[in-house]
């Protein structure tokens, strides 16, 4: 091997070292779609990034884990008819609930949209067209997909949208992580979801309490889709199961410390 191939491998293991200590250092995220590894039943999941890592971002996807606790959250893209029926489920548990809402939701719900907010319910930015986050490299079409949602947000409801984002399809990259928290969002990605979204092949009730009871956890962010006729029909046996198990609900607000709040 002569001197310049040694070099370049040196030069190799210098990075690869580098990258090892930033893992173990939670200092890298590498951009990826949001995903869990779930160890044993009732207990937290690992998040495609740590705790920490997320927390420098003023992001997050777990709550307190030695409280039994739950933050529901809501993606919604469409009205699929099912949204008044999990707004009825949720108002008779009195919890509080945060849907992440896109532009298309807004300008076609905006009754739905103004009822989430009578009843105390935080609407979230999901951004204006669903895109792919990640491949939006320009600070400033970055930062428009984010405040026209806030625009028509505010001309819908009266009132400005509080900062909560949640990616689309849970794609993110640090440099998005980076841009979010400079305009003042919190990222909230989850550690509970199952595959609810497809509206032509919907679990079952008993197939979605599989998923949804066993694999909650103290400091849950549950993630469900409104789309979702399960969900809609489930809703209310579901909290009441939850509730049974010892867990209360908490607003999204809690789950980030009050020292980060804007």
């Amino acid at each position: 091997m002569g001197k310049r191939d040694w070099m370049i491998l040196i030069f190799a293991l210098v990075l690869a070292a580098a990258a090892a200590v930033g893992v173990l250092r939670g200092t890298i995220l590498e951009t990826g779609s949001w995903g869990l590894s779930f160890r044993e039943p009732g207990t937290s999941p690992v998040g495609s990034a740590g705790v920490d890592q997320l927390h420098k971002y003023d992001a997050a996807y777990l709550g307190n884990t030695t409280e039994k606790v739950i933050y529901l959250t809501f993606d919604a893209g469409y009205e699929n008819g099912c949204t008044a029926q999990i707004l009825d489920a949720l108002k008779k548990h009195n919890v509080s609930a945060t849907f992440f809402l896109v532009g298309n939701y807004l300008e076609k719900n905006p009754d739905l949209v103004r009822r989430m907010v009578a009843e105390g319910h935080t609407v979230g930015n999901h951004t204006m067209h669903h895109y792919d986050m990640s491949r939006i490299s320009d600070p400033a079409a970055f930062q428009k997909e984010l405040e026209d949602l806030e625009q028509l947000y505010e001309q819908t409801v009266g009132e400005p949208m509080q900062k909560y984002y949640r990616p689309p399809q849970g794609i993110y990259s640090e440099e998005n992580l980076r841009q979010a928290k400079n305009l003042g969002y919190k990222t909230v990605f989850w550690s509970l979801a199952y595959v609810d979204w497809k509206n032509d092949d919907q679990p079952t009730a008993q197939a979605a309490f599989n998923k949804l009871l066993p694999r909650i956890h103290p400091g849950a962010v549950v993630l469900l889709h409104s789309t979702s006729k399960t969900n809609a029909a489930i809703l209310d046996e579901l909290l009441t199961r939850w509730e049974d198990m010892g867990y209360r609900f908490a607003p999204i607000q809690e789950l980030f410390p009050p020292a980060s709040q804007p």
